[in-house]
Formats: structure tokens, C-alpha cells, sequence
């Protein structure tokens, strides 16, 4: 929560419901889906998910 608060919450006007859920999303598939994590390594969460160490889009 702590990084979501301060990475897009903190970050980010909301001029609509629709532009947060849009931004909240981008964010979150950042954070999961690009972003390396060095607690795996310097590599995405999603690459877990995967099985392999490569980023692939879902």
C-alpha cells in the first residue's frame, strides 16, 4: 500500500472515476508487468507467473 500511495496516489490527479480506475491501472500493470523487482532478482513479478526469467506480455 505504502508504494501505491506514494507512486500514484500521491502522484496523480484524478479528474474522473474513470481517469483513476484508468491511471491506478497503468500503474499496477507497471509496477507488475515491466517494473524488476530486486527481491526476485532485478526481474518483473509477471515473469514469475510465466516460469521463465523474460517479460512476456499477457
Amino acid at each position: 500500500n505504502g508504494k501505491f500511495r506514494a507512486e500514484c496516489l500521491n502522484t496523480h490527479w484524478f479528474m474522473s472515476l474513470d481517469d483513476a480506475r484508468t491511471k491506478m491501472e497503468d500503474w499496477r500493470r507497471d509496477y507488475n508487468e515491466v517494473r524488476p523487482h530486486s527481491a526476485i532478482g532485478n526481474k518483473p513479478p509477471i515473469s514469475l507467473m510465466n516460469g521463465s526469467g523474460l517479460e512476456e506480455p499477457p
